[in-house]
């Protein structure tokens, strides 16, 4: 069985009609997952309740104590903007919290069985710095997310892949200063939020950035795994990997200029495997929900593998 950690609570983050980061995306996703000959074999799991597993003390080692509580004042008000992209809805805060669970969750299921897991949670992450929200992310999912992982037993190096198609600034700068958490990007260049470029390696060498021309398909993506993606991971030997699985560098999708295929993700989960089997993917962006929905179903299919031939 394939976990994935998902609850309709993530639909109350409320973005506003027009904004691209918006419930459907869940729901589209839902849907498809439902739908595929295969359905049985997708465990589907609620995250930890808050009331369970408090994330405030993890929260405030990531972000600073006057953000967390700055957004948690927005949202008691109603909402607000964290930034002009960024909106914060009057559950926001309840459920961003939630959504971190859901990643502690994966980190938690990965580690016990060994094999892949799949958060299906929002808002995303990856843009938030640790006092600031934007691009649409609120708390650091994937850092803080790693940063848990390294406190479990077993656990000295964690491995960060972000193919999102804009670069995670905000995981990037929350995990540069750590050895044992290396990250890696693959993104378009130039795109939001305009960092990401080779020359940023980390404070030990622990930072990989692979800016993507506009345009860029699998013919460009491939030798980028094959040459430095996975050289770089399997060198690193993480003990757990983490994704920040975006699917907006689809060909369809509204937000950029990349031409890759929803087939595309599942030959990035099989060079992720070729790394380790202990994988958390967790999704960031994709904004076309047929894109989103039929990229998600290549990398869970990819992952089960020989058990659905």
């Amino acid at each position: 069985m394939f976990p994935i950690i998902y609850s309709n609570e993530f639909l109350h983050h409320e973005t506003g009609y027009f904004h691209p980061e918006k419930p459907e995306r869940l729901t589209a996703i839902k849907n498809a997952l439902k739908r595929i000959p295969w359905a049985d074999q997708l465990e589907w799991r609620l995250p930890t309740p808050l009331e369970q597993r408090p994330v405030m003390p993890l929260l405030q080692k990531i972000h600073s104590p006057r953000y967390i509580e700055a957004v948690r004042q927005l949202a008691n008000r109603g909402g607000g903007y964290l930034d002009p992209d960024t909106p914060v809805s009057a559950r926001s805060f309840e459920v961003a919290q939630l959504a971190v669970n859901a990643w502690l969750d994966g980190v938690e299921q990965v580690l016990a069985t060994g094999e892949p897991a799949f958060v299906l949670a929002r808002p995303p992450g990856h843009h938030a710095l640790r006092s600031l929200g934007m691009g649409f992310c609120i708390f650091s999912n994937a850092a803080i997310a790693a940063h848990y992982a390294l406190e479990q037993p077993g656990v000295h190096r964690v491995g960060i892949l972000d193919w999102d198609v804009h670069h995670g600034n905000g995981t990037q700068a929350i995990t540069e200063t750590n050895p044992q958490i290396a990250y890696v990007s693959l993104h378009e260049w130039p795109q939001y939020p305009g960092t990401g470029s080779e020359d940023e390696r980390g404070l030990y060498d622990n930072v990989l950035n692979l800016p993507m021309k506009p345009g860029s398909t699998m013919e460009q993506y491939r030798p980028a795994f094959e040459q430095k993606v996975i050289p770089f991971l399997k060198n690193f030997q993480p003990d757990l990997l983490i994704v920040s699985a975006g699917y907006d560098a689809n060909a369809d999708d509204p937000l950029a200029d990349i031409a890759l295929q929803p087939g595309d993700y599942g030959v990035f989960t099989d060079y992720c495997l070729q790394v380790t089997r202990r994988i958390l993917f967790g999704l960031e962006g994709g904004y076309d929900l047929d894109a989103i929905s039929q990229s998600v179903v290549a990398t869970i299919a990819q992952c089960l593998g020989t058990r659905i031939q």
